[in-house]
């Protein structure tokens, strides 16, 4: 029962059901066949079905049902289907079209050539793999927009939050050992020596390719961006808005084929040619060099963080202040430093806490700070932290007193799905639905055996 609830969540908490489909439909060295079903003109294919179930057996599901993720599939492609009828959702399929375009060609970067990625793919075309790309995100948009538009004005009431948790309250999970954590970030600074010795370098280089060496030979020697290097740091169809605004600004004062000088980004320092500009959209290469660190670079971040932490141990400061202004860290410096847990809160399983922050917590309580140690940010760049245990929740069995908040939650999950599943039946009678014979046997909850697809 406890799965089967589960399920329900899933399908209240749309953005679920399509969290795995880009792999569903361009997972390397599977090809994507077989329709399990027709609703309107939308399609579900039998791969969406296969990927939702492997997704949720990844996250702890058990005696699987196939025709309930059949169904919830279904109820998405139906809710897809009418928002495209709908007026008061805004057409973006221009939009979506350039997004799928930039989103190619970062998938494009990772690979040597054109050719080993659609290989790698199973694709046979370019425009193939764009379209297939461009549907992906048409169904994200236009099925999370009905959704909202659907549950815009759901709410619970306290006495509705009793309610489900005295109904459910027997097929709750546990919850796992928790904490709270607060975290102060900083990047290590480059001294001027060393920013200058990149610069330099970068001069060097674009010197040679006016001397007569080509730029992608020199990419491929020399830049540290691991996406274009071996592509000869060609990145293209790249549209306005993708790339961070040094990037962007310096390659769009460019004439086709010019090479800008140095310029800084967060990530580093980039020479950047111009390679061709049509509208929105255009192609550069670039060749990068990491703003890499130094152990010197990074003791003195260290040296400053632990100074910071002195200062809150010693009343002087408080973590949320310090956060405030010193954190690098955008997410969370705002937020007093709290790191955002999996479900948005800031409650974080304690088993999913990364090792080298694991090991830098070990034998602290509520309330200890760590010295200042190094670690990677999300993006793989070196940075220190401090980070603050603000709170413990041991393992318990969920009640109202101690996860009012999480139930609510659950709570309204429920009545958003409730609300579709009534908006889609309400849509069954006058839509074209066409199921594979293969789910005959299948006992849907809603209406959706009007016509079977014959094997």
């Amino acid at each position: 029962m406890i799965n089967r609830l589960k399920v329900t969540f899933l399908f209240g908490i749309f953005m679920m059901l399509f969290s795995a489909s880009m792999n569903a439909q361009l997972k390397q060295g599977e090809l994507v066949d077989g329709i399990a079903a027709v609703i309107g003109n939308e399609i579900v294919l039998e791969s969406d079905v296969n990927e939702q179930m492997n997704y949720a057996k990844q996250q702890g599901a058990s005696n699987i049902d196939k025709c309930e993720f059949l169904e919830n599939l279904l109820n998405n492609k139906l809710l897809v289907y009418e928002a495209k009828k709908d007026t008061l959702i805004e057409n973006r399929s221009a939009a979506i079209k350039e997004q799928a375009n930039a989103k190619y060609s970062q998938m494009l970067s990772q690979f040597p050539d054109e050719k080993s990625m659609l290989a790698a793919y199973k694709f046979r075309t370019a425009y193939e793999m764009k379209n297939a790309i461009e549907k992906i995100d048409t169904d994200t948009y236009y099925g999370q927009a009905k959704y909202q538009r659907i549950t815009d004005k759901a709410d619970v009431t306290p006495n509705e939050v009793t309610d489900f948790y005295n109904m459910y309250k027997m097929q709750l999970p546990e919850i796992k050992d928790e904490v709270s954590l607060g975290q102060i970030m900083m990047f290590p600074k480059l001294t001027e020596a060393h920013k200058q010795e990149l610069i330099d370098k970068l001069k060097k280089i674009k010197q040679d390719i006016q001397g007569g060496e080509t730029f992608e030979s020199q990419a491929r020697i020399y830049s540290e961006d691991p996406g274009s290097a071996s592509n000869g740091g060609l990145m293209k169809n790249i549209s306005k808005g993708q790339m961070v605004k040094p990037f962007e600004a310096a390659a769009l004062n460019l004439q086709e084929g010019e090479i800008s000088d140095p310029v800084e980004s967060e990530f580093g320092y980039h020479i950047i040619q111009l390679v061709k500009k049509s509208g929105k959209m255009y192609d550069a290469r670039h060749i990068l060099l990491l703003a890499t660190p130094t152990d010197e670079e990074v003791a003195t971040a260290k040296k400053k963080l632990d100074s910071i932490r002195t200062l809150i141990l010693d009343g002087k400061m408080t973590f949320k202040d310090a956060a405030f202004k010193f954190s690098d860290d955008k997410r969370t410096k705002f937020n007093a430093g709290l790191i955002p847990g999996a479900d948005g809160s800031s409650k974080i399983e304690k088993e999913t806490i990364p090792g080298t922050i694991s090991y830098e917590l070990a034998g602290l309580n509520k309330n200890d700070i760590t010295t200042a140690f190094e670690d990677m940010d999300e993006r793989k760049r070196k940075v220190v932290k401090i980070v603050k245990i603000e709170d413990v929740i041991p393992a318990h069995q969920i009640t109202l007193e101690t996860d009012y908040d999480r139930i609510k939650q659950m709570a309204l999950n429920k009545k958003k799905s409730e609300m579709v599943e009534k908006y889609v039946n309400k849509q069954l009678p006058t839509t074209f639905i066409s199921i594979d014979g293969r789910y005959d046997s299948c006992n849907f909850k809603g209406d959706w055996k009007k016509e079977s697809i014959k094997k």
